[in-house]
């Protein structure tokens, strides 16, 4: 009898902490909200720092900052917060208990300057190996261009005959595209097929016989 006895006290021991340990254990996990804004802003920046991203990696939830550098997400108490941008500092936060429910921060970046060491390029290994070659080297002093080509008549020659490059065709391209898209809201004329402009043609070929 008395083992029944202890049995049961045993049970009933157990059962209650695990009790108070699982309403322990839910009581820590319930952790408060808190709707966290706020603006980010950089070094030399008044309107705030567009595309900063907040978030809380082990949540795997996060947002990213508009235009003006605003953001706001809900966060837990505790949570660590994580500010990262492109040229800027990574930054750090851990959520406070914070009395209310609304949260407003003002994070300003720093920015990330990474300084090389000096690099000096040189094609040659050693001064006198860089001499031997500049003194081997054979130079034409007349720049290799023949004055003969520089006429004014072969250089004029060339310039009517030479067909048009990749720049005066694209002119001449934009110029006919402008031109369709004005046809499109108003006929092209034909000047041959005016009566007013053969009527003065004539009048004008008159006239000139008259002087002879």
């Amino acid at each position: 009898m008395k083992r029944i006895y202890w049995l049961v006290l045993v049970v009933v021991t157990l059962g209650g902490v695990m009790t108070v340990s699982d309403s322990y254990a839910q009581a820590s996990n319930r952790r408060r909200v808190i709707q966290m804004s706020g603006i980010v802003l950089g070094e030399d920046s008044t309107s705030g720092v567009p595309g900063v991203h907040i978030y809380v990696p082990k949540a795997g939830r996060g947002t990213t900052t508009n235009p003006v550098g605003f953001f706001s997400m809900p966060v837990l108490v505790g949570d660590s917060v994580v500010i990262s941008a492109v040229g800027y500092v990574r930054q750090y936060k851990i959520i406070p208990n914070y009395p209310e429910e609304f949260m407003t921060i003002v994070i300003e970046l720093s920015t990330d300057n990474t300084f090389l060491r000096e690099v000096t390029i040189v094609p040659f290994p050693t001064e006198e190996v860089f001499k031997q070659a500049v003194l081997a080297l054979n130079v034409p002093m007349d720049n290799g261009i023949d004055k003969r080509n520089l006429n004014a008549e072969l250089m004029a020659l060339m310039m009517r005959t030479t067909p048009m490059d990749g720049n005066l065709n694209y002119r001449y391209y934009m110029d006919q595209y402008n031109q369709s898209i004005q046809d499109r809201s108003q006929v092209r004329t034909n000047p041959f097929l005016n009566p007013f402009n053969w009527a003065r043609f004539f009048r004008d070929l008159k006239q000139n016989k008259d002087k002879d």
